[in-house]
């Protein structure tokens, strides 16, 4: 098959590609890294033979995830170490060159819930639940029997149904939420802030390597807030923009990402806030959007 030929096919595939690593993944890096190893493994393959190009690509990125995703658990010493995805950054009014990004959202608070999985219950909810791949393609991706496939993925949809991952559908009701309460924060309105907030609301902050937290209560994450703004106080500018198709800001000093925050708001109220605040990642992500 001609190079260009084949390289034009794999175009037509590689946002589906990306979207299935980031699910698997919740690294757009990593997820960037799994579909060009998609890529480099066609291009070494004999591709003409390939009935079922998409199917055989999303086996293929299935199986480099899951390899990456056993690596990750293997390398991670305390595997209840606080980590917040890559978040996906865009305008608030998306227009037409926003809607690739906008094809990848899918909440945090889902993804945070994925990466608690094991990675063979990862990969068989993920292709199962959100790309409806049958079962019989999954089983020899994470080298079980079509039952023990199933059963991993009920074992999955049972975890992510018993959390709420769920954001209220109406954005610009997300929208008020998360404004009272920055406006709260920057007021040092703790009464407010509580009002805003969930009882059960969960607070994660990623600062990068043995520097997070997670706070979890009503009280204790209006008196994180309220140390947060004052941390954030100065110079910086705090903008909206949707983080992973919900509302959420980006906060800047200097010109520079300081953090992007992600808000679950479920029923009027705030019920979990996912911050990204290590810089070594934060300079990784494509802000120009907001531009």
């Amino acid at each position: 098959m001609d190079d260009d030929f084949l390289a034009l096919r794999f175009e037509n595939h590689r946002e589906h590609l990306r979207g299935v690593a980031y699910r698997m993944l919740g690294s757009l890096t990593e997820a960037e890294d799994a579909v060009q190893e998609a890529w480099l493994r066609l291009s070494r393959s004999d591709a003409g033979a390939v009935e079922n190009l998409a199917g055989w690509l999303t086996t293929v990125v299935g199986r480099v995830c899951l390899d990456m995703l056993r690596s990750r658990k293997a390398r991670r010493e305390e595997p209840l170490d606080v980590f917040v995805p890559d978040p996906i950054v865009s305008r608030e009014e998306a227009g037409p060159e926003d809607e690739a990004l906008m094809a990848d959202s899918v909440g945090l608070a889902l993804l945070v819930v994925l990466d608690t999985l094991t990675p063979a219950e990862r990969l068989a909810f993920v292709l199962r639940d959100m790309f409806a791949m049958p079962f019989e393609e999954i089983a020899p991706i994470v080298g079980r029997s079509e039952a023990a496939t199933r059963q991993l993925a009920s074992r999955a949809r049972r975890r992510v149904q018993g959390a709420p991952v769920a954001p209220d559908p109406d954005l610009a009701r997300q929208r008020e939420v998360v404004d009272a309460f920055l406006a709260a924060a920057r007021g040092g309105d703790f009464e407010a802030l509580v009002s805003v907030l969930d009882p059960e609301v969960v607070l994660r902050a990623d600062r990068g390597p043995d520097d997070s937290v997670e706070v979890r209560g009503a009280a204790a994450v209006a008196n994180q807030a309220l140390t947060f703004s004052r941390l954030g106080a100065g110079g910086g500018v705090v903008r909206r923009a949707l983080v992973n198709g919900a509302a959420g800001v980006v906060a800047t000093r200097e010109g520079r990402p300081f953090s992007v925050l992600g808000f679950t708001v479920a029923g009027g109220r705030i019920v979990e806030i996912d911050i990204l605040a290590d810089p070594d990642r934060l300079s990784r992500l494509d802000l120009a959007v907001l531009d």
